[in-house]
């Protein structure tokens, strides 16, 4: 059951991963569109594509799964915070959207997207924890 709950997240986090990778220079000029200074968005630039890559990674080990679901949802809370400042007119201008394929959703669609995905990986870090526990207590049991 946790195997499965993770694959959405490791789909999210693959496809846009490469998606930036893939597309550097349209990735990077989107950073750079975006409404925080261009050093930072330099660094997001190199940054984001590897840490979605890394947590995409985490997910797929069940050793690792626990710390993939936390760092979907402290990506996904940082990102959905941003959308939602966006969303409700918080900056001077409106940065473009792009996000590949994700592109034709507007920044309420984006901010749904992000608070499903949230709630899958708080299930998910749930789930393992209960996992944990039941371990915990079958090997009590053994001893």
């Amino acid at each position: 059951m946790n195997r499965t709950l993770s694959i959405p997240l490791i789909l999210l986090w693959t496809y846009t991963g490469l998606d930036k990778l893939i597309r550097w220079e349209a990735s990077r000029n989107a950073f750079r569109n975006q409404t925080f200074p261009i050093e930072l968005a330099e660094v997001l630039a190199y940054a984001v594509p590897v840490v979605e890559l890394l947590i995409a990674l985490l997910l797929l080990f069940s050793v690792t799964r626990w710390w993939g679901y936390l760092g979907s949802v402290l990506l996904l809370t940082v990102f959905t915070t941003y959308v939602g400042l966006i969303w409700v007119g918080a900056f001077p201008r409106v940065p473009c959207n792009c996000a590949g394929i994700l592109e034709s959703l507007g920044w309420m669609e984006h901010f749904v997207l992000n608070m499903i995905c949230i709630v899958i990986a708080v299930l998910g870090i749930r789930l393992e924890e209960l996992i944990r526990l039941k371990d915990l207590k079958i090997e009590k049991l053994e001893d």
